[in-house]
């Protein structure tokens, strides 16, 4: 039977970088994912890019990963917020040139390099393809029975399956949950003018319109949400409708545009466990909360979670603490319960505030925003929670080793 400090189930972007991460301070992982890996990187898997935050980016600099990506994200040195195409939105900038705000890098590749630094690490074990079929947590710890005969044990399981995680279903965590009648449009553009690297929200009725830089500095991710019962429509659109339809809602500020690749859909939809722990049972990213990617927070939230998980599995380990304590435990619940209830409220009650029509409605959300661009102090909130930089922030946040 095989052993391990940590059983992860998800062998996703969330589960590898915890696996990285522990592996980092001396604890060791088994990794099961049922996915086909070589499925997950191939360059037309999904079309994601996702807009890393300065501390997400910083923990994956103190874990090694970062530095396997050199040279290809795409700084961002501003976010410019609009309702539509009028005036009196909100600019925040970054510090300087060498502190973005974030960095836009592509899922697929974010994913090759985590796995690399996961085959390279001496205590991960990737087990993957591979399907649980029994899964037993007790009080002597967790054992799990694998689909192809193999048995393995931990004193800890960790959930990152993403938004269906079988083992949350299981445990009985109870869950709020609800869909949205909108799904993202994801495309790659190119167009005329350089971006600066800056990214731009832009609000509409129908749902917002987020461009994001990538480089070379004449491409752009467009994340465009759309009613659900145009989706299909939208997404049928012949390339030069389509490019027109996107330079439209972009107002054409950079310039005429054209298709640089597919375009995919996704449906969008909110969830929040009740509980991100159980008896020898931790969940992280997407299997604990799921938001809308108004605020591009879904993935920097679960790495605020594998960066308080390990600080607590570390920090418990290095007293002799059995990973799956369930003081530990709680401690964890205690740093990330709050956080994440907070951006999935803040973030679902954007998504309803700029959906509101009518002038008076786009009044009101135009003087809060001149507001926030003039009151310093309240624009620095918003930036530091752009920056995932609010709250007590883990070590491995602030590019810290454990």
């Amino acid at each position: 039977m095989d052993r391990a400090d940590v059983i992860i189930l998800g062998g996703g972007l969330i589960g590898l970088t915890l696996a990285v991460a522990l592996d980092r301070h001396g604890l060791s992982t088994l990794v099961i994912d049922p996915a086909d890996p070589e499925r997950n990187l191939a360059p037309a898997f999904d079309g994601r890019a996702t807009a890393v935050a300065s501390a997400s980016w910083r923990m994956l600099e103190a874990i090694g990963v970062a530095e396997r990506l050199e040279g290809e994200g795409c700084p961002i040195l501003s976010i410019r917020v609009s309702d539509g195409l009028r005036p009196g939105g909100i600019v925040f900038g970054a510090p300087d040139a060498d502190d973005p705000l974030g960095i836009m890098v592509e899922n697929r590749r974010l994913r090759q390099v985590l796995r690399e630094a996961a085959l390279e690490a001496g205590k991960v074990q990737l087990l993957m393809p591979a399907q649980a079929t029994r899964i037993v947590r007790d009080s002597a710890g967790v054992r799990i029975a694998l689909d192809d005969g193999r048995a393995v044990t931990a004193p800890l399981l960790v959930g990152a399956e993403g938004r269906g995680s079988p083992i949350r279903e299981t445990a009985g965590i109870a869950m709020a949950r609800w869909s949205y009648d909108h799904k993202a449009v994801v495309l790659t553009i190119e167009h005329e003018r350089h971006h600066e690297y800056a990214a731009y929200e832009i609000f509409y009725p129908s749902g917002p319109f987020a461009v994001l830089p990538l480089l070379p500095g004449t491409r752009s991710a467009i994340v465009w949400s759309v009613p659900a019962a145009a989706a299909a429509a939208v997404i049928d659109l012949p390339d030069r409708a389509m490019a027109h339809e996107v330079e439209k809602r972009m107002g054409g500020f950079l310039g005429p545009v054209r298709l640089a690749g597919p375009r995919w859909n996704y449906p969008l939809g909110f969830h929040h466990a009740a509980t991100m722990t159980a008896e020898r049972l931790a969940l992280a990213g997407d299997a604990a909360h799921g938001i809308h990617p108004i605020a591009g927070q879904g993935l920097n939230l679960g790495f605020r979670d594998v960066a308080a998980l390990a600080q607590v599995l570390v920090e418990g380990a290095r007293l002799g603490m059995d990973p799956g304590d369930a003081q530990l435990l709680a401690r964890y619940e205690r740093w990330r319960s709050l956080d994440t209830l907070t951006v999935a409220a803040a973030t679902d009650g954007l998504t309803r505030l700029y959906g509101l029509p009518g002038r008076t409605a786009s009044a009101i959300r135009r003087l809060g925003m001149g507001v926030v661009q003039r009151l310093g102090p309240l624009k620095s909130l918003f930036m530091a929670e752009a920056r995932g930089e609010s709250g007590e922030l883990p070590l491995l946040l602030r590019g810290l080793t454990i």
